[in-house]
């Protein structure tokens, strides 16, 4: 099962989840994209409970603060985790964002608060088990300084990308590095 957590202000609708499920289905791959809430206890409360609902091997996939999330689940669970130019430091960028927010998919409204940051600080992870974990950024990412993910996660299996942006461009080049990363238990 590969769950996929969407990043700050998405969904899972977005397009590197339709991307992912239209591929997994063609794979016959068990694939989840939940539309998370925005509260970040809430949502990793919703994560969990999946995680732990599964009977199969659960495979995380994450993008941005959907990044910060898995990075945070796979310490807890032990589970790969394919992170996509990730919040490393999520409490202080979306420090940023306090006020009223759209999301991306239904323009629909919601509050950033003070309280989500020090929710946020909660999952921080001090030493990551690099072992775990698949790095994909670009360097081009607008939103977030990728050296902070270089940096925090040195030593991990990374692919380190000129160009490109935050929403991580041509995702799909990197599926079968994706495969090779999760293992056999795919049977892509």
């Amino acid at each position: 099962m590969i769950l996929y957590i969407h990043g700050f202000g998405s969904s899972g609708e977005a397009s590197k989840a339709k991307l992912l499920r239209a591929y997994c289905h063609e794979k016959g791959i068990a694939f989840i994209a939940p539309s998370l809430p925005t509260i970040p206890d809430l949502a990793i409360k919703t994560l969990s409970e999946l995680i732990e609902s599964y009977q199969e091997p659960v495979y995380l996939m994450g993008s941005s603060l959907g990044g910060y999330y898995a990075l945070y689940l796979s310490d807890k669970y032990n589970l790969k985790a394919v992170l996509i130019n990730p919040a490393v430091n999520a409490s202080e960028t979306l420090e940023r964002a306090i006020g009223h927010g759209v999301n991306y998919y239904d323009n629909s409204t919601y509050e950033w608060n003070a309280s989500h940051l020090e929710m946020l600080e909660s999952y921080e992870i001090e030493e990551p088990n690099l072992e775990n974990l698949l790095l994909l950024l670009q360097k081009g990412d607008e939103v977030l300084d990728y050296e902070e993910a270089l940096d925090f996660l040195e030593g991990a299996k990374m692919v380190v990308e000129e160009g490109g942006n935050h929403s991580f461009e041509g995702l799909d080049r990197h599926f079968e590095t994706i495969q090779r990363f999760f293992g056999v238990a795919l049977k892509l």
